[in-house]
């Protein structure tokens, strides 16, 4: 038998040999490419934070040569934004669908358990921002300057006061149940498919107040149609510096909407190193940057592990709140 002196050079050559293999095998699985158009579905309708974030990352990344296919936006707002969730999860282990995320990732399949949707079964990608909410009304509600002067005439019109957003039982709906809950208003919640068409209705005085993004609000803000009461965030935002916080009005409640890019259940590894990879690219680049400062968008990148516990502890954190906001609310 050979002695392990004799066999060392031998063994080395072997182990060099292996090591070459792996080191080719490992870019050849990170290198995936698309053979066909990816669909980015967006789960609410044209016009909205969601939709307006995800056309302008498609437009990035086909600009920039970044995929050699094109990029589909297909928006699927029904069921407040539950198909667009069923139909992510019957496109298993597809790697050309990503989804773009609203709170109604979470919200919709707590309210609707029918639908067997797990959020933690999905493929984090990339959190690439939580939006903000502010509360708006219409400009020529000139005696509404204030939460006060909000909560006043809200209660003086009763159920008749309107309040519109997108999805039932969405972001939207929990905001206007909090509100409801927190100042004794009985607003009237009115659904619609999305952002632009819920900004919209205020802008055509078809309803008095929502509770819109920037991005949904930014061509009738510049337009003198809509004006913000109140940033339902911990601290003033840049864009918005003379608009109070709810916290400073002595309500110490803020809320965020999750900006995520996700992928079907079982997406294959190298097209999940392929995503993040394309996103954190465009979450670094200075146009990303610029979007997320023109719009307000606070938080960090996330992804992998990391992005999934995120959507776990906010789920958790929704039904907490769903659960105090039924306790708060008087019975009819």
């Amino acid at each position: 038998m050979m002695g392990w002196r004799a066999a060392w050079p031998a063994l080395c050559g072997v182990l060099a040999l292996a090591a070459g293999l792996i080191a080719v095998a490992l870019p050849a699985l990170a290198q995936w490419r698309a053979t066909k158009p990816i669909t980015f579905i967006v789960m609410a309708g044209k016009g909205g934070g969601a939709d307006n974030a995800a056309r302008f990352l498609a437009d990035l990344i086909q600009k920039n040569g970044l995929t050699p296919v094109p990029i589909e936006i297909l928006n699927i707002p029904g069921n407040s934004g539950g198909d667009a969730l069923v139909e992510l999860q019957r496109r298993r282990g597809d790697d050309h669908t990503i989804l773009f995320t609203l709170n109604s990732f979470y919200t919709t399949p707590i309210d609707k358990p029918q639908l067997n949707i797990d959020v933690a079964a999905f493929t984090p990608l990339a959190r690439l921002a939580e939006d903000v909410f502010l509360l708006w009304v219409h400009a020529d509600q000139t005696d509404i300057k204030s939460i006060d002067d909000f909560v006043r005439a809200a209660r003086e019109k009763g159920k008749g006061w309107v309040m519109a957003g997108t999805g039932t039982g969405a972001e939207d709906n929990l905001l206007t149940d909090f509100l409801n809950a927190t100042f004794g208003l009985e607003m009237t919640y009115k659904s619609f498919a999305g952002g632009g068409e819920v900004a919209q209705q205020l802008a055509d005085k078809l309803a008095d107040s929502t509770v819109n993004n920037p991005s949904e609000t930014a061509k009738l803000l510049a337009a003198g149609k809509v004006k913000p009461i109140v940033a339902i965030t911990p601290k003033r935002l840049g864009g918005f510096i003379t608009v109070p916080t709810l916290r400073e009005t002595g309500m110490d409640f803020h809320y965020f909407m999750q900006r995520s890019v996700v992928g079907t259940p079982q997406m294959s590894g190298p097209a999940v190193a392929f995503y993040q990879e394309l996103f954190q690219k465009l979450f670094e680049g200075a146009d990303w940057q610029a979007y997320r400062a023109k719009n307000s968008l606070a938080g960090e990148l996330l992804s992998g592990e990391q992005l999934k516990a995120y959507w776990v502890k906010e789920r958790e954190k929704h039904i907490r709140w769903k659960m105090a906001i039924e306790v708060m609310t008087p019975a009819p």
